[in-house]
């Protein structure tokens, strides 16, 4: 059964091998590969694409309900010559000023859309006089992403749509002063949008209309958030990027961009997706790794939610929308619609807020908590509540962990305390296998019984790295996934804990002159990493087989180089946790008089030949 454990031990470990060398040396240079093919399809699309390329992809009516056949709100304005830069897309139309203590930005006159959103408080790099992260961009720029609202409906007269330009009573959006669009069709149709800010990233947009026409119509209510080109992602399966929605009974909906583009057709020849009907509370968005856009509907009327891809020329346009059910208006009546824009980062506790305060059915979905969210969500209240209290999400990390240990501590000591007994019989166990080297099953029940007398459970060694792998998976997807974790500092030189170390041996950590080449992460923390590792496994006598012994022994340092490129926060942690591990097993096996075979080992490795005298002894 020893040799059983140890079998365990081995498989966990070249598991864990397997999967991170697939990741360093596999998955790794393939995502590289696909960032270089997008840059390049980009630079491509940028020069091929024609002027005014029109994607529809707003849900219309079904022939039953007697609306129109084909609304086609998301064009981009007649323009000459293909995208230009932001500045001058954004001079082609007056704007409306937007301007909070969290965005700044602008509202299009010209099509009355939300196009111009910068993130004050994030920036590009931890330094903070680096560019704003700039959310939204207008149509005709390099990479259009916006926000429209409106009313489709058939035999209504002139409708809004992009060209539409619109007239405000102010010139400046802030949170408690809103401003009022007003446009007038000129055929008895008359149109306001009231749009309103908090001092986060939550716009409200009332749209109304009256009718001062002589017969009824109908209108339909939309809004949708779109974005021109597939943008640059991280390609990792522990993160979702793309299309996302929570669509009442439907749940939780994801599509990313290419299995978007895998849908059946909708909405056009050249159109792709995927329709929601009936559908009452929710959102539908687009999100990246830390900020999204999301449309949101009246919490309590029915709607229709759809992702659809586009395919005009050489560029895509995804768009997440949502229209409401018909609204009759007869002459001299007036309708509103009101909704919701969420366009910003992806803070836990603001999504949470929102999700609570405004009614939102499962807003919190937006943060990408896994499968695993049981384990997530408690890791990252954790790590946020000494965050709050200590100022340091790195020593926030290092608390969590302690307290893990703590918690553990029954199974751990239990754990330990089977190890060491284990040791303690090492030379029972011996006998028993010599006694009966020539029948392996009464060896086997001899070896049972001495467990049985001795109360030893020969599995129990196991638990500290079962325990570990969940905790391990949870704070690598917490200091993926939250912003919270972006540019957060620990000490000296890390200044991002979600960021890989940023120092590396090949210039002797900066005292050399001239800077690391990218694929070699192998900063001071994972060195530091690699001795705690190291430490831990020569707390143990040497496996009685030569080629386990040669696996324990480099399996630190692929360690090593393996964590390398991980975030900062992830290998501050597993060296930590290494560390206490060291100390408990080292307390208990003290008090229990076994003997440590850690100065041994030390000293048996670090002396020149006597690691393979021992080795070749033994064998």
């Amino acid at each position: 059964m020893g040799n059983d454990k140890t079998n365990m031990f081995v498989a966990i470990g070249l598991s864990l091998l397997v999967l991170l060398g697939w990741q360093y040396f596999v998955a790794g240079p393939r995502m590289e590969q696909q960032r270089l093919i997008e840059a390049q399809n980009k630079a491509a699309q940028q020069q091929q694409q024609p002027p005014g390329v029109t994607p529809d992809g707003v849900p219309s009516p079904s022939p039953k309900e007697g609306g129109p056949a084909a609304p086609a709100p998301g064009t981009l304005p007649t323009a000459q010559g293909g995208p230009v830069s932001r500045e001058a897309a954004l001079a082609r139309s007056p704007r409306i000023r937007i301007e909070t203590p969290a965005l700044s930005g602008s509202i299009a006159l010209k099509g009355g859309r939300v196009d111009d959103v910068s993130l004050k408080n994030y920036h590009e790099t931890v330094d903070p006089k680096s560019p704003e992260i700039v959310l939204f961009s207008p149509a005709g720029s390099e990479t259009p992403y916006y926000a429209e609202f409106g009313w489709v409906g058939a035999n209504a007269g002139p409708l809004p749509n992009n060209d539409t330009l619109w007239t405000s009573d102010g010139k400046t959006l802030s949170p408690g002063m809103p401003v009022t669009l007003t446009w007038d069709n000129g055929a008895g149709l008359v149109f306001k949008r009231i749009f309103a800010v908090d001092d986060k990233f939550m716009f409200t947009v009332r749209d109304e209309v009256e009718n001062k026409g002589s017969g009824p119509i109908t209108l339909y209510p939309y809004s949708l958030v779109s974005r021109w080109g597939k943008p640059h992602t991280q390609g990792y399966y522990v993160l979702h990027e793309g299309m996302i929605g929570y669509l009442g009974n439907d749940g939780l909906q994801e599509f990313t961009y290419d299995k978007l583009a895998k849908e059946g057709a909708y909405g056009g020849a050249n159109t792709k997706g995927r329709a929601w009907t009936g559908v009452t509370g929710g959102f539908v968005g687009i999100t990246d790794k830390y900020w999204a856009a999301a449309a949101i509907p009246d919490q309590d009327t029915p709607y229709t939610g759809a992702f659809t891809d586009r395919t005009d020329g050489t560029t895509n346009v995804y768009q997440a929308s949502v229209r409401g059910d018909a609204v009759n208006l007869a002459a001299g009546a007036s309708a509103t619609a009101t909704q919701r824009l969420f366009a910003g980062a992806k803070e836990v506790n603001l999504i949470n807020n929102y999700e609570k305060d405004l009614g939102i059915k499962h807003f919190d979905l937006m943060i990408d908590w896994g499968w695993f969210f049981f384990i997530t969500k408690p890791m990252f209240r954790a790590l946020d509540f000494f965050y709050h209290l200590f100022g340091n999400f790195g020593v926030s990390i290092l608390v969590v962990t302690f307290c893990l240990k703590l918690l553990f501590l029954p199974i751990a000591n239990r754990s330990y305390v089977s190890m060491a007994k284990m040791k303690a019989v090492q030379p029972e166990m011996a006998a028993i296998r010599e006694r009966y080297k020539d029948d392996r099953l009464k060896a086997q029940q001899a070896t049972m019984e001495l467990y049985k007398k001795e109360k030893i459970n020969p599995v129990a060694g196991c638990w500290p790295v079962l325990i570990q792998i969940p905790v391990f998976f949870a704070l690598y997807k917490v200091l993926f996934i939250t912003i919270e974790m972006r540019h957060a500092p620990f000490f000296g030189w890390i200044h991002d804990l979600a960021a890989p170390d940023p120092t590396s041996i090949v210039n002797l950590f900066g005292l050399l002159p001239f800077p690391a080449p990218d694929f070699v992460h192998l900063g001071v923390w994972p060195l530091i990493m690699g001795v705690t590792m190291f430490v831990q496994m020569k707390m143990n006598p040497a496996p009685p087989d030569p080629v386990q012994a040669q696996i324990f022994t480099f399996m630190p340092i692929v360690f090593t180089f393996m964590l390398g490129s991980f975030p900062a926060g992830l290998v501050i942690y597993w060296a930590w946790n290494n560390t206490l591990s060291v100390i408990q097993q080292y307390v208990i096996m003290r008090r229990n008089g076994v003997k440590v075979e850690l100065w041994d080992n030390l000293r048996t490795t670090f002396r020149r030949g006597n690691g393979t005298k021992a080795a070749a002894t033994k064998s």
